[in-house]
């Protein structure tokens, strides 16, 4: 009886540490998400604002290089720090990320929101381990409840939340210390920024298909791709990093080229839905199969992108992708449409994040529990053919709008 207690006390303590972080990455998101909503109204009723986006990644990319400092770093820096358990976030990551992910979203640039929400959950932890007079051993703990807290405000879906960000950590040895501590500070970011008036989209995936040696096959096969793309995109946002770091040395003339680009693939692809977050374009993969080019088109916009050092996450995008290849090949296949764009959607999260179990937890909470089986091939072949480098577990993650140890260009281990 005493050792459990011994054991139960500092876990009881480190949840009530992660109250206050869940609040603040609650309320940080409610805050980034009523933002996010105000300038992507106005960029759809002012479609003029794109011809500003080389100008806005130019401004973001100049303010990064003056304030950023290790903030530059993003989400590997955070990371790093959860699992050495040494170092701290600095506090300007957020405002910067917060205001640079609005510029890219205000004037056209394709970006999703976990990467903003990531960082933001972050510093609001740094936030309250300097407040409290946190123990450097505690502060990595507080950091994963950042990181879940923010996650799973942003996206409604708090298990998720606090799984994404103990399989992306990589901690050696997962335990009920950083989980329920990660879950508190998760389901209590979600519950603020409800709070706040937060909704989130909701979709479904439709009737199931009957089990079968046949449906099964063509799940996998669709997971297979899955898989596939996902390992395109993350190539493909690696290599286009190192090009642009190496033959444009100055982030900021990489944000000018790179808006500029994104000018001239709007007018490629005679669309402007591949802007911003594309979230009509996720929807209309669930009612109907769509285009052939859409998930291609969507990747190679986000990946110039976030490639040429405009700021924001890869989820939302990811999402889109995902959802319409899924839709693409509900025709070919034959399946039911919003069934294989379900499975689509979280499993090529699944291979670029390398986090299968996240993702599988996400779509349950997403879609329910009555598709289980599917999500859960989907994310774990997905997850497999996806190949070792992930979004968070190599250098490509690092954001290349600031200079490294040589002046004026980013430095990649």
């Amino acid at each position: 009886m005493k050792l459990m207690i011994t054991r139960l006390l500092p876990i009881a303590r480190h949840m009530l540490l992660a109250l206050p972080v869940g609040v603040t990455a609650g309320c940080a998101a409610a805050l980034f998400l009523s933002g996010l909503a105000l300038v992507t109204d106005t960029r759809e009723t002012q479609p003029w604002l794109l011809w500003l986006l080389p100008a806005g990644g130019a401004c973001m990319s100049w303010l990064y290089m003056r304030w950023g400092r290790t903030a530059a770093q993003g989400n590997p820096l955070i990371f790093s720090r959860i699992r050495s358990g040494e170092g701290t976030v600095p506090l300007r990551m957020g405002p910067l990320v917060l205001v640079g992910t609005w510029v890219t979203h205000l004037f056209g640039g394709s970006a999703g929101r976990e990467g903003t929400a990531v960082q933001l959950g972050a510093s609001a932890a740094e936030a309250v381990s300097r407040v409290m007079r946190i123990q450097p051993q505690q502060r990595s703990l507080l950091l994963l409840c950042g990181v879940s807290g923010g996650f799973g405000a942003v996206f409604g879906t708090p298990l998720a939340g606090a799984i994404f960000a103990l399989e992306v950590s990589q901690l050696r040895r997962p335990s009920l210390e950083r989980l329920l501590p990660a879950l508190t500070a998760s389901y209590v970011g979600h519950w603020t920024a409800m709070a706040w008036g937060t909704e989130h989209g909701h979709l479904t995936m439709g009737t199931l298909p009957s089990i079968g040696m046949a449906v099964l096959a063509k799940l996998a096969l669709a997971a297979v791709l899955f898989g596939l793309v996902a390992r395109l995109f993350t190539s493909l946002l690696y290599h286009t990093r190192t090009v642009f770091s190496r033959w444009i040395p100055h982030p900021v003339h990489r944000s000018i080229i790179g808006g500029f680009l994104l000018i001239g693939f709007v007018f490629l692809a005679d669309s402007r839905a591949y802007l911003g977050l594309s979230l009509p374009l996720l929807n209309e993969a669930f009612e109907a199969p769509a285009g052939e080019m859409q998930f291609a088109w969507k990747l190679l916009f986000t990946v110039v992108t976030l490639g040429s050092g405009y700021q924001g996450g890869e989820v939302t995008p990811l999402f889109v992708i995902g959802a319409t290849l899924g839709s693409t090949l509900s025709g070919w296949l034959s399946t039911p449409t919003a069934w294989l764009a379900a499975v689509g959607m979280v499993a090529v999260f699944a291979g670029a994040a390398r986090a299968p179990l996240a993702c599988f937890v996400m779509g349950l909470e997403l879609f329910g529990v009555e598709g289980a089986l599917y999500l859960f091939i989907g994310c774990m072949i997905s997850r497999l053919c996806a190949g070792g480098r992930g979004l968070y577990h190599s250098a490509a993650s690092q954001r290349p709008g600031q200079p490294g140890k040589s002046a004026g260009r980013l430095r990649i281990k």
